[in-house]
């Protein structure tokens, strides 16, 4: 695995507290006309999947095609207690678990990239792949913080609000 491509993961963690960096609470909770996440929202399912996608690729990387199973991530983001999560906590979790299995990634011997597990809603993913899918996640997800901070500082409309929140990637 190009060790560029673990520095890109690794450099994830602190751009999705500079997302929200300046944020009030009730910016940071203020819920879009069209229904979608708050920006709140948005970072807590970031650290929600960062968890378990750092779960999978340690299990990729050390067991014979692992099962990887699938979860709700909108259920996740329902549970009692979340809007009490301090975001920017949550973020410099985010920061550190991708710091933290970096360490791991980058003492992989090659080999191991091809390794692969099988999760239950998409199939065989490899750990190179599942290293990609999470870099992109992020990205995915910071258009929308930024759209959606755009419109909670006045700046933009409802309109930047809108756009699917949810993850177009199996979870």
């Amino acid at each position: 695995m190009n060790a560029s491509r673990i520095d890109a993961y690794t450099a994830g963690g602190s751009q999705l507290l500079q997302s929200i960096w300046g944020l009030t609470h009730d910016q940071l909770h203020a819920q879009p006309p069209d229904g979608s996440w708050t920006i709140h929202q948005i970072v807590t399912h970031m650290l929600d999947s960062d968890l378990i996608a750092s779960d999978r690729m340690k299990r990729i990387a050390c067991m014979d095609l692992p099962l990887l199973v699938g979860y709700d991530e909108t259920a996740f983001s329902n549970l009692p207690g979340r809007s009490e999560l301090n975001a920017f906590a949550v973020c410099e979790l985010f920061q550190k678990n991708r710091q933290l299995t970096a360490i791991i990634l980058s003492h992989l011997p090659e080999s191991t990239w091809s390794r692969a597990g099988i999760h239950t809603e998409s199939g065989k993913v490899t750990l190179a792949e599942m290293l990609e899918k999470y870099i992109w996640h992020l990205e995915h997800h910071l258009a929308f913080i930024h759209r959606k901070r755009e419109w909670v500082l006045g700046l933009g409309g409802s309109s930047n609000a809108k756009g699917a929140d949810a993850p177009a990637v199996t979870s």
